[in-house]
């Protein structure tokens, strides 16, 4: 094994762009995908049916289709629609149209809006409604009851569903260096291309995976431990045969 060209500021440059490009990629697509998440699962439930039905539309299309599609679509279709309309490229926003970054994160906002939004609603279902209407009981509006109880209740349910959809999220990112989009993958190619080294540069994205995986499933576990109403027991006693509880 090869691993002398790790010292090299050159290959160094490209693995550190690659790694905050990866990092800036999750944390953007996981909240705007929350966020749209949210909306999708509200849009289906409580939403008028035509925008129910445009809800479920882009839920079947999005989680129907393969990621890498949606990608090239993304790109290489409306990227390129977008080069020819007029005055688009002399417009203030084409540095971001031009991004690939930004066809990236849209793809996977879209992904993690339509995937973890059914995972809501489903969450959302489950809540008992007596809870919704103790807090109407108490004076509550609508947006407060939602915000403050229903929403909170169902992330409580799903979170440790939502936490393997932020898991897929990271090891989906590789998909972003079929775009020309510098992420630890493409570095990784492009040292293998300089170097004709096969096997030391995917050995050590496959670490760096493994450890950003590791450091995420810790991260969201405590999350999942410090998050209200799923804080675990801790000091329980336990019954044993024939003994009593003890006197609190």
């Amino acid at each position: 094994m090869d691993f002398s060209w790790f010292a090299d500021p050159f290959y160094q440059e490209y693995l550190l762009e690659g790694f905050v490009n990866t990092l800036w990629l999750v944390a953007v697509s996981a909240v705007g995908g929350l966020i749209l998440a949210v909306a999708v699962a509200m849009a289906r439930l409580k939403g008028p049916r035509p925008l129910a039905w445009l809800a479920h539309g882009f839920s079947a299309v999005v989680r129907g289709t393969p990621l890498l599609v949606q990608l090239f679509f993304f790109y290489y279709g409306v990227g390129r629609l977008l080069e020819g309309i007029p005055g688009i490229q002399d417009s203030l926003i084409w540095p971001i149209l031009r991004d690939p970054f930004f066809y990236g994160a849209l793809t996977f906002i879209l992904s993690v809006g339509a995937y973890s939004g059914e995972v809501l609603r489903g969450a959302l279902l489950s809540v008992p409604p007596g809870e919704r209407e103790a807090g109407r009981a108490f004076g509550m509006g609508p947006l407060q009851v939602f915000f403050r109880l229903w929403l909170p209740r169902a992330i409580q349910l799903c979170l440790p569903t939502l936490t393997g959809e932020m898991i897929l999220l990271l090891k989906s990112v590789p998909l972003v260096s079929t775009i020309a989009l510098m992420d630890l993958l493409q570095a990784a190619n492009i040292i293998r291309d300089e170097t004709f080294l096969v096997y030391e540069p995917l050995m050590l994205i496959a670490g760096i995976y493994l450890a950003m995986t590791m450091v995420l499933t810790l991260v969201l576990r405590q999350v999942e431990h410090h998050f209200p109403g799923m804080q675990p027991m801790r000091h329980r006693w336990l019954p044993i045969r024939g003994q009593t509880p003890p006197l609190q």
